[in-house]
C-alpha cells in the first residue's frame, strides 16, 4: 500500500496542481507541503482534513488499501487508534464497504482529555454517553452529557468536548462524512 504522503503527492499531480496551488488553497506553506509529500513530517488531522477538501475525496481515502465488503466487525478484530496530540482512542466499529457515508466509532476520553482545537466541517454528528460525563460544546451552546445522553448536530457548527472529571468517558459516536479508518 502506498503511503499517505505518496497519496496526497499522486492527488496533486493527477489534479495538475503544483504545491503553490495547494498552499494557496489549504493555507499550509509550500514548504510544509514539500516536507509532507517527502514524508518528513508529520501530518496533523487537521491539515490532513484540509488537503482532503481541496481534492474532494474523504480522510479515509488516505488510508484505504482495498475495499472488502465486510460488513460484521467481531469484537477481536477491532484495532484501537490515537490520533497526534490527542490522549483519546478511537475504535472504528463499522464495517468496509463501497459507498458507506457513516463512521461508527467508539471513543474513549481519558480524565481531564479535551479537543484544544474547535471543529467545523460538512456533515452530521451523533453521540451517545456509554459511561462518565463529557461536556459538549456546540455552536454557543454547552451541554453537560451524562450516561444515557444523546447529541446530533449538524458538523457545520464549532464544536468540541472537554472531559473535566477523573474518571474515563466511553461515547459512541457516529459521523459524516467518514474521517477515520483503519
Amino acid at each position: 500500500m502506498e503511503n499517505i504522503y505518496e497519496r496526497i503527492r499522486s492527488l496533486r499531480v493527477s489534479m495538475n496542481m503544483t504545491l503553490k496551488d495547494l498552499s494557496e488553497k489549504t493555507g499550509l506553506s509550500v514548504s510544509f507541503l514539500s516536507q509532507v509529500e517527502r514524508g518528513n513530517s508529520s501530518l496533523a488531522i487537521t491539515s490532513l482534513q484540509k488537503i482532503a477538501d481541496v481534492f474532494k475525496v474523504s480522510m479515509s481515502s488516505f488510508f484505504e488499501n482495498t475495499v472488502t465488503n465486510s460488513f460484521f466487525t467481531p469484537v477481536e478484530e477491532r484495532k484501537p487508534f490515537q490520533i497526534e496530540r490527542s490522549n483519546s482512542i478511537f475504535t472504528r466499529l463499522g464495517g468496509n464497504f463501497s459507498g458507506k457515508v457513516l463512521e461508527p466509532i467508539h471513543i474513549v476520553l481519558a480524565p481531564h482529555q479535551g479537543q484544544e482545537v474547535v471543529f467545523n466541517h460538512p456533515g452530521e454528528e451523533f453521540y451517545y454517553v456509554l459511561k462518565g460525563k463529557v461536556l459538549m460544546q456546540v455552536g454557543d451552546k454547552e451541554y453537560e452529557m451524562n450516561e444515557g445522553d444523546t447529541i446530533h448536530f449538524p458538523s457545520l457548527l464549532d464544536h468540541t468536548w472537554h472531559n473535566q472529571t477523573d474518571e474515563s468517558v466511553h461515547m459512541i459516536a457516529v459521523l459524516t462524512p467518514i474521517i477515520f479508518h483503519e
